[in-house]
């Protein structure tokens, strides 16, 4: 769009300009279909083109569209508060409503300070964050995410966050099998704390499952445990990122479900909206909350669009369609046919590992699939691969930089949970070609 007045997120690309979209298909004003098989950017959960969603925000709008989330509550706000404390793990039971992930996680780091701040600990000031991890670009946030590419520019107006040794099996010492290493079995935390000193540590915060960081990585099956036991011994807030894997993604309504664990703090985003309503939320306990409530009675956080009551009436035509459909059990089934499909793609030329968990995966490319040797930064292979894929009408999430050294490449794939068994077979396909695309333009420019 030569003449358009958009600011584009990437200034140096051709955008076809999608018109309509349906299931998990994407239609151009050209009239070409595209598979989107990563739901936009892991958003749409319950596939395009669901009038619930809109019908009922346009419903509420026309009676209340909106109301300062200070001076009133409002029904779709207090429904939808009620839904999602009924899906959460433990005693995580009060919501409070934002507009996008890193939104969220930046009202749950300021709440972490602002909790041990009014219990009388204002030591406990040092946060912990996976390495690699990605929560958000909100400064607070991206100062949380060790993503050095994301952070270079803005070095100087981010605080410091020590990294953890992410649980990233593909590309730790233990590779995953036999005695876990100290990043896979969750002693790289205790090291971390007691390296910065217990008494200045507020909280730790860790995707469930790797999102675009590393790739779907999932760690052992006990490793959150451990890290809950921990994080209770030093007297730590275990803060769980579920923006991206929350809502179903993984097969159940949180990552961190299946592992048993109730963390102290969760956040949540994407999929609650179900692509229409731009919605996320931070869910805390009563035992956290009542610390504010007692104190200085209000959490230090304010957004003009909090708890939008438009915005609650989506999320609440979301959780109500998931319900209706059983999309959650339904995105169960089907991923494990999606994984079963995808282990086809291990062996083809750099493919280096395929994995993840329910609808969502990560297939990470390497130059040596012995050594598990990144390509080098200008290859640009995700990124090559990105286009090659949308070229033969496949939509994925390219990822880079997950190595020390911001080498690394990797795309994700989280389709819709209504997809089907033949649209899986067409994303396999499709990703055969466009890897057959890329290693012919990576091999033309060497």
């Amino acid at each position: 769009m030569p003449e358009s007045h958009v600011f584009y997120r990437k200034l140096r690309r051709h955008y076809p300009v999608a018109v309509r979209a349906s299931g998990c298909w994407i239609e151009d004003a050209q009239g070409r279909r595209y598979l989107d098989a990563v739901g936009g950017a892991f958003v749409v959960n319950v596939g395009h083109g669901v009038r619930e969603i809109g019908d009922a925000m346009a419903a509420q709008g026309a009676r209340l569209g909106y109301v300062n989330g200070t001076a009133f509550t409002n029904e779709p706000v207090e429904t939808l508060a009620a839904m999602i404390a009924e899906r959460s793990p433990g005693d995580l039971d009060h919501v409070y409503f934002l507009s996008s992930g890193s939104e969220a996680v930046e009202a749950a780091l300021k709440l972490a300070r602002q909790y041990w701040v009014e219990r009388g600990r204002p030591a406990k000031q040092t946060l912990l964050a996976l390495a690699p991890s990605y929560h958000g670009n909100t400064l607070l946030a991206l100062s949380a995410s060790a993503r050095e590419h994301y952070r270079a520019v803005f070095r100087d107006w981010l605080v410091p966050v020590p990294g953890v040794s992410a649980p990233y099996a593909y590309r730790c010492a233990c590779r995953g099998v036999g005695t876990p290493c100290d990043a896979c079995s969750g002693a790289a935390l205790e090291t971390a704390i007691l390296a910065a000193g217990p008494e200045t540590v507020a909280a730790f915060i860790a995707e469930p499952i790797g999102g675009s960081s590393t790739g779907a990585s999932v760690p052992r099956a006990d490793y959150f445990r451990r890290v809950r036991a921990i994080c209770d011994r030093y007297d730590v807030l275990l803060i769980a990122d579920e923006v991206l894997t929350g809502a179903g993604r993984t097969g159940t309504w949180s990552a961190m479900e299946a592992t048993g664990v109730v963390p102290d703090l969760m956040t949540l985003g994407k999929g609650i909206g179900g692509g229409v309503a731009p919605l996320s939320a931070l869910v805390a306990p009563e035992r956290i909350i009542d610390v504010l409530r007692q104190g200085s009675g209000a959490l230090l956080h304010a957004q003009t669009f909090s708890h939008h009551p438009v915005l609650a009436a989506g999320g609440v035509a979301t959780l109500r369609y998931l319900d209706a459909h059983d999309l959650i059990a339904r995105g169960a089934r089907m991923g494990a046919v999606l994984h079963d499909a995808l282990a086809g793609l291990t062996g083809l030329p750099h493919v280096g590992d395929v994995r993840g968990r329910g609808l969502l995966a990560g297939i990470e490319f390497v130059a040596d699939v012995e050594t598990r040797a990144p390509f080098p930064r200008a290859v640009r292979f995700a990124e090559t691969f990105t286009e090659a894929a949308l070229d033969v009408g496949l939509v994925v999430w390219p990822n880079v930089g997950q190595t020390p050294d911001g080498t690394g490449d990797l795309v994700m794939l989280a389709p819709p949970f209504v997809v089907s068994d033949a649209e899986i077979e067409a994303i396999v396909t499709r990703c055969r070609a466009a890897l057959r695309a890329t290693l012919d333009a990576v091999l033309a420019t060497r």
